[in-house]
C-alpha cells in the first residue's frame, strides 16, 4: 500500500489549522484540508503493514490501508466507494473522531501515525464537491415500518441501512432538528451544521422521514408507537449527566457542560438565521471566569465557546496526571487510544489545563458561584485518587461547567412505557441489539454506554442487520458474503 519506504522519507501533514488568534473571532471551522498532492504524499506514508492494525483500532473496520493506496493512486472515486462501504457519514468521523486508528497505526509505534482522519475527510467531501454522492432509494418496498428514535449517529446509521433495504423508517427527534448531540454538543468550529444538513437531506431524498419535535413517552406513547410500527430503535443515546454532588453543588453558576453547549449552538444557529429554541435562562461565559471540570472532548469544547464569548479567564481541570514528554500515557500504550493528548484544538485558542486536580467544593455568595476549591490528587487511575496534602487551592469563578461524562439513558418515558429491561449500568439490556421486548432494539450509547461517533455508527449498522432479520427481509451484503464463504446463517 502507497509508495514502498514512502514513510521513511515523507513527514506526516496533518489538518491546516487557522490562526487561533483569529479564529476564535467567528465560529467557522477551525482547520482547512491540504491540496490534492500533499494529500497523495499523505497516503504513500502507509505502510504495507502485515497486521493493519488500523483495522483493529476503527470500530467501523474501515479498510485504511486501501483508500490510503488509492488516494496515492488518484483513484478518489474509487476510494469513495472504499469509505462508504463500511462508514454511512465519514464527513462526521472525519473531523470529530479521535482518530482511535491513527493510535493502532503502526507507524505510530516510533513515529507519527499516518494522517488518516485528514484523507478520510479528503476523500468523502471530495464525493460531494463532484456530486458523486447522491440519494440512493431502495429498489423494492418491503411494506415493513420501523421507528428510530434519537436522530444522533447511531440512529441516523440504522435508519439509513433500513431504508436501503426497502423498509419504510421514521426517525423521531424530541429537539428541533437532527444529529443529536453533534448538533447540540459539538461547536460549530469542529462541526458545521451545514454537514448535517447535507446528509440528512440526502436521507430524506432516499425516503426517510424525520418528525422533530417529538418525544416519545410524552407527544406519543410507547404503545402508540408499538401499534404504528413493525419495529422500533431506541437510539436516545446517554443523557443522564454525572453529578458533581459536592458541598456547594447548588449555588447558582455551576451547570452542566452539555446545557451550556446546547445553548451555545442554538445562540450560533440563531445569529445565522436558523430557527432555533431560545433559552428561558441563558447560560453565558462572557466576560466571567470559567472554571471547565473534565478534560474530555465535552470539556474541550466548553473551552473553544467560552473563549469565543470572551470570557475573562478559562481554567480547565483534569484529574488525570500530567502526560510524560512522549505524549502517551504509559497506561495506553500502543495500539491502545490515548485519554488525553498534549494539547487540543481549543488548549491552542487559550485557557490552560491544571492537571491531576480535583474539585472539592464550591463556594457562594448570595447564592452565586464566587469560588472553586480543588487540591491535586495522584494515583493509579482516575478511580484510585488520593489528594497530595498541602496542595489546596482557592480559584475564583463565576461559572463552573461539569463535564465529566454521562451515566446512562433516560429511564423515564419511552424507556419506562416500552418496559424495557436495564444493565446493571442503566442501559438498555440489549445483548445482540435485541432488547427484552419482541420487536424492539437498541443501539449506540442507549445500549453500551457514552461512547464515540465512529462507535455510534458501527452500532447503528449492526443493529440494522438484527433488525431487518426480524422483519423477514432479505440477507444484507455482508450477510451473503458470509454465508457464500462458510456456508452458515448469519448470528
Amino acid at each position: 500500500m502507497g509508495e514502498v519506504g514512502g514513510f521513511l522519507r515523507i513527514d506526516r501533514a496533518g489538518f491546516v489549522a487557522r490562526d487561533p488568534a483569529e479564529r476564535v473571532k467567528d465560529y467557522d471551522q477551525y482547520f482547512n484540508l491540504r491540496p490534492e498532492a500533499e494529500l497523495r504524499d499523505q497516503g504513500a506514508r502507509c505502510m504495507d503493514c502485515g497486521v493493519p492494525f488500523c483495522h483493529n483500532g476503527c470500530p467501523l473496520g474501515n479498510l485504511i490501508p486501501e483508500w490510503n493506496d488509492l488516494i496515492y493512486r488518484g483513484k478518489w472515486r474509487e476510494a469513495l466507494d472504499a469509505l462508504h462501504l463500511t462508514n454511512n457519514f465519514p464527513e462526521f468521523t472525519g473531523r470529530i473522531c479521535p482518530a482511535p486508528c491513527e493510535s493502532a497505526c503502526v507507524l505510530a509505534i516510533n513515529s507519527d501515525p499516518v494522517a488518516i482522519e485528514q484523507i478520510e475527510l479528503s476523500i468523502v467531501e471530495r464525493g460531494f464537491d463532484e456530486g458523486w454522492i447522491t440519494a440512493e432509494p431502495p429498489a423494492h418496498e418491503t411494506g415493513r415500518k420501523v421507528a428510530v428514535v434519537g436522530s444522533g449517529p447511531a440512529g441516523l446509521a440504522v435508519a439509513q441501512e433500513l431504508r436501503r433495504l426497502g423498509h419504510g423508517v421514521t426517525v423521531f427527534e424530541r429537539d428541533e432538528a437532527p444529529g443529536g448531540l453533534l448538533r447540540f454538543g459539538v461547536p460549530d468550529a469542529k462541526l458545521p451544521k451545514t454537514v448535517i444538513d447535507r446528509r440528512t437531506a440526502l436521507l430524506a431524498e432516499e425516503g426517510i422521514e424525520f418528525r422533530y419535535g417529538v418525544e416519545i413517552g410524552v407527544d406519543v406513547s410507547g404503545s402508540e408507537l408499538r401499534d404504528q410500527f413493525d419495529a422500533i430503535v431506541v437510539a436516545i443515546g446517554s443523557r443522564v449527566h454525572r453529578d458533581l454532588p459536592i458541598p456547594g453543588r447548588e449555588n447558582s453558576g455551576v451547570h452542566y457542560a452539555m446545557d451550556y453547549l446546547y445553548q451555545r449552538n442554538r445562540a450560533v444557529a440563531a445569529a445565522a438565521g436558523k430557527e432555533s429554541r431560545a433559552a428561558e435562562h441563558p447560560i453565558s461565559a462572557a466576560g466571567k471566569r470559567v472554571v471547565v471540570i473534565g478534560g474530555g472532548d465535552t470539556g474541550m469544547d466548553c473551552i473553544s465557546n467560552a473563549l469565543r464569548e470572551e470570557a475573562a479567564e478559562v481554567v480547565l481541570l483534569d484529574v488525570y496526571g500530567e502526560l510524560p514528554e512522549s505524549g502517551r500515557d504509559e497506561r495506553t500504550p500502543w495500539p491502545l487510544s490515548p485519554k488525553r493528548t498534549k494539547s487540543t484544538y481549543a488548549l491552542d485558542e487559550g485557557g490552560k489545563r491544571e492537571w491531576g486536580t480535583e474539585v472539592t467544593t464550591f463556594e457562594g455568595e448570595d447564592g452565586k458561584l464566587t469560588k472553586v476549591h480543588a487540591h491535586r490528587v495522584e494515583g493509579p487511575s482516575s478511580r484510585e485518587l488520593t489528594a497530595v496534602p498541602g496542595s489546596e487551592q482557592i480559584i475564583d469563578a463565576d461559572l463552573a461547567l461539569i463535564a465529566i461524562g454521562f451515566t446512562h439513558p433516560e429511564h423515564g418515558g419511552m424507556v419506562e412505557q416500552l418496559g424495557l429491561a436495564l444493565d446493571a449500568r442503566g442501559n438498555v439490556k440489549a445483548p445482540v441489539f435485541g432488547s427484552s421486548v419482541d420487536g424492539v432494539f437498541a443501539c449506540g450509547d442507549a445500549r453500551i454506554g457514552q461512547s464515540l461517533v465512529v462507535t455510534a455508527i458501527a452500532e447503528g449498522r449492526k443493529c440494522a442487520r438484527l433488525v431487518n432479520r426480524h422483519l423477514g427481509g432479505e440477507p444484507t451484503a455482508a450477510d451473503r458474503d458470509r454465508i457464500a464463504v462458510d456456508g452458515s446463517r448469519p448470528a
